[in-house]
């Protein structure tokens, strides 16, 4: 998935414009430290149970460098990692957690930098017990994601652009980027002016 890395430099609005609404998780899944680099991986995809963490905590022994591991998890009430675990996977070059639950120690996550996204922060943590298979699809923020599907996270948000259609998006996304850069503002300013204008002019406005 060599194309991957060339997702590091998309920002999620460019993509969240190709892909529609379907392709972005909820506002609720969010960075949990303020302005966060942005991160794009392939997702390794993990479900757990309610109350229950053991298959994050077994993923970032098994997710490849470079790996974002989205989580389903089972509920709000327990944390699905805290800071050693995240230390762990910063270390075994994990890119980011992207996390429908919570987490906890997120000072220790902040001090050492680690991408978390996900729905907040509780001191209580899960239990160990619920073995399931990885890599399967998951629901994440509203969002089903494969295993290799493409993650793109930062403070807009969390995109996820589907394997099978990677090359084609990472190409028009470029594309779209080169042309809005060779745009002035003076043109967009003018085009955009002409369209509401005439979007209101169709519904009936008058000044």
């Amino acid at each position: 998935m060599s194309d991957v890395n060339g997702f590091q430099s998309i920002p999620p609005t460019t993509l969240a414009d190709l892909l529609g609404r379907e392709q972005v998780m909820d506002i609720g899944i969010r960075p949990l430290w303020p302005s966060p680099r942005r991160v794009a991986g392939a997702a390794f995809t993990v479900r757990c149970p309610p109350g229950d963490n053991l298959m994050l905590h077994a993923a970032i022994y098994r997710a490849e460098p470079g790996s974002v591991i989205v989580v389903e998890a089972g509920d709000v009430d327990y944390a699905m990692a805290g800071g050693n675990v995240c230390a762990v996977a910063q270390r075994r070059g994990i890119a980011a957690f992207v996390v429908d639950g919570v987490i906890r120690d997120l000072a220790e996550v902040r001090e050492m930098g680690f991408p978390v996204f996900a729905r907040g922060v509780i001191p209580i943590p899960g239990t160990k017990k619920a073995a399931r298979p990885m890599g399967g699809r998951v629901r994440c923020g509203g969002v089903d994601v494969s295993a290799g599907d493409v993650v793109v996270a930062d403070e807009e948000g969390v995109v996820v652009v589907p394997r099978a259609r990677r090359e084609q998006i990472l190409l028009d996304a470029r594309a779209k980027l080169a042309k809005e850069a060779d745009e002035t503002l003076d043109a967009w300013e003018a085009a955009h002016r002409a369209r509401i204008d005439k979007i209101l002019a169709e519904n009936g406005f008058e000044d």
